[in-house]
């Protein structure tokens, strides 16, 4: 398992480990799928294109991890798998992932926690040792 969740009064969080920031940045993604259902019950059925800037890469995690929960929200699109297309950390933070996934379906998919946001408070990217960390903290 590449993630773990965090025990965090009234909310929800997870601490994610990659061997590259990349991996820990799809990770987080998964992680945060996880939060909100059962990911092997989805089927990759369709793909939707995230590309997200950043000053920094706590502003690039956020960004693209609410980009993520605004694809589940507007348009109820889920990922099972993530794909990172292009990521870098300078001159400026950016990346390009494509997400493959399917429409939420109440029927097949149950619905753990309805997330509204990845946050700021707590925020922890970091290469430790030889592998990196990320911790956030979701508003639910």
């Amino acid at each position: 398992m590449n993630f773990e969740v965090m025990d965090v009064s009234g909310d929800a969080g997870i601490k994610v480990y990659g061997k590259t920031c990349e991996e820990a940045f799809v990770n987080a993604g998964m992680g945060m799928y996880s939060l909100i259902t059962d990911v092997e019950k989805i089927n990759e059925k369709q793909d939707v294109k995230i590309n997200v800037k950043g000053d920094s890469i706590e502003e690039l995690l956020v960004g693209y991890l609410n980009e993520l929960i605004f694809q589940v929200d507007a348009y109820g699109f889920i990922g099972r798998r993530i794909q990172v297309d292009a990521f870098g950390l300078r001159p400026s933070a950016s990346l390009k992932m494509r997400v493959y996934g399917e429409d939420f379906d109440h029927n097949r998919h149950e619905q753990t926690l309805l997330l509204k946001a990845a946050t700021y408070h707590n925020l922890r990217v970091e290469k430790v040792n030889n592998r990196w960390e990320i911790e956030v903290i979701f508003d639910i």
